[in-house]
């Protein structure tokens, strides 16, 4: 949410980022509701003030001066009433338009109409050359015995899949080295609820705008979530924290739900865009300081690429154009890894800023020792970053050598099945990315 001050200040920046991320949101009448709202808080004060002064002084008249001044009070008091009505009816639509205001990007964020306009910023790794035609994540994997989509989506229908064997244990170890890197990183790890109010979605900026995308179970008002993202932000939601305490780093490996409306005829072949996955997702909770700010987006983004970098893949960093922000995202940074059998670079993790956009809808503050009030408070600042095992990705973890094995991180977790992990590894160097789905 946006602090309507900056919003009545410069209404046409909030246009234009409306306009650049493709939100809609109607600023005028959301200024002019506000304007209507303020007009009645102030004559509501104004009533009380008065009120308050009749009061104290009715006791000490009489006669007709008394009567006038009660008749006077009952005048208030009916004046108080038709105020408080219009407070009930604006302030619906004015919480409403609010929620739907779109965050003004940073200033170099590259204007765009969709992901086909992000800006690559850098290449990382090197690609490999293959002398024969590379099979694809869904071929190896069927050949192997480790991936069983037909019965999938027989149990659970399209975009459904089941993981066998060593393609489970490979999948469980790429989680796990991506738990024990983010514990050395000094992060928390939290286990987080897979099923959420719709508190903490709107907190994080989820609803309004992804109620297709997200299963939802109306008879317990409860949703499963898309990411843990969501547990993770909302965790001090409502909290007043110390600034001593910041910068808070967390992360959590949960299942992932999504319900991939709008997607048919897109992605269906193999293990794209499935409904259920595992992910591990990092957030900072920071002071609201863009310096401070900046420092923790390039360290999230940093610690995904450390991730990729020691699977040894092949990947590129492109900075997210407007079109393809999310409506409170300020920056975001996507990491897009080679696929051989696509022949192209896909994006595979994310690293977010967001500024005091979600601390504002959760009501996340901290008390900040500059200021000499103690009742001024600071929202926080958000990031987050996802890591994404996945079980197409478990074949592109290794390059093809004369000394075939699995890339070292892999090693403690593959425990007594680790010759044919190690196979299957240099098998399918040349599948696809390093999570379990892509976002489009």
């Amino acid at each position: 949410m946006i602090d309507i001050k900056l919003i009545r200040e410069n209404p046409d920046r909030f246009k234009k980022a409306a306009a650049d991320k493709h939100f809609d949101v109607d600023i005028d009448r959301l200024l002019e509701i506000d304007s209507a709202l303020k007009e009645a808080k102030q004559n509501l004060q104004d009533i009380a003030t008065e009120k308050n002064k009749l009061g104290k002084d009715i006791p000490e008249l009489s006669g007709n001066e008394k009567q006038k001044a009660l008749d006077g009070l009952a005048e208030l008091k009916q004046k108080e009433e038709k105020f408080n009505d219009s407070l009930k009816n604006y302030q619906p639509e004015f919480e409403r338009l609010m929620l739907l205001v779109a965050q003004p990007p940073d200033d170099d964020v590259p204007l765009g109409k969709d992901d086909t306009e992000n800006v690559e910023l850098r290449k990382e790794g090197t690609i490999r050359k293959f002398d024969f035609e590379p099979k694809d994540h869904v071929q190896l994997g069927l050949a192997l015995d480790i991936i069983d989509i037909e019965r999938g989506v027989k149990i659970a229908g399209t975009r459904n899949y089941i993981l066998k064997g060593d393609g489970v244990l490979l999948h469980q170890a790429l989680l796990r080295f991506a738990m024990d890197f983010m514990v050395e990183k000094g992060y928390v790890p939290l286990t987080a609820p897979v099923l959420v109010k719709d508190e903490p979605m709107v907190g994080t900026g989820f609803f309004p705008g992804s109620e297709d995308q997200t299963y939802q179970i109306p008879k317990d008002q409860l949703n499963l979530i898309g990411t843990a993202e969501v547990p993770l932000t909302a965790y001090h939601s409502g909290e007043i924290l110390k600034a001593e305490q910041l910068p808070l780093k967390y992360f959590a490996l949960s299942s992932c739900f999504r319900r991939e409306a709008g997607a048919a005829g897109k992605d269906t072949y193999g293990l794209y865009r499935v409904h259920q996955f595992d992910k591990v997702e990092q957030v900072v909770i920071c002071k609201n300081d863009i310096e401070t700010s900046n420092k923790f987006h390039q360290e999230i983004l940093a610690n995904a690429e450390a991730v990729v970098q020691a699977l040894e893949l092949p990947y590129r960093v492109v900075n997210v154009c407007t079109g393809d922000l999310g409506r409170g995202q300020v920056k975001k940074f996507d990491i897009e890894i080679w696929m051989p059998s696509r022949n192209n670079y896909c994006e595979t993790h994310s690293a977010s800023k967001f500024y005091d956009f979600q601390a504002r809808r959760l009501n996340l503050r901290y008390k900040d020792p500059k200021y000499l009030l103690p009742h001024i408070k600071q929202h926080c600042n958000r990031f987050t970053e996802n890591f994404n095992p996945n079980p197409r990705t478990l074949p592109k973890q290794r390059r093809l050598s004369d000394n075939p094995q699995s890339p070292p991180p892999l090693y403690e977790w593959q425990g007594k099945n680790c010759s044919r992990l190690v196979i299957f590894c240099l098998k399918t160097f040349t599948i696809i990315k390093s999570h379990i789905y892509t976002e489009v």
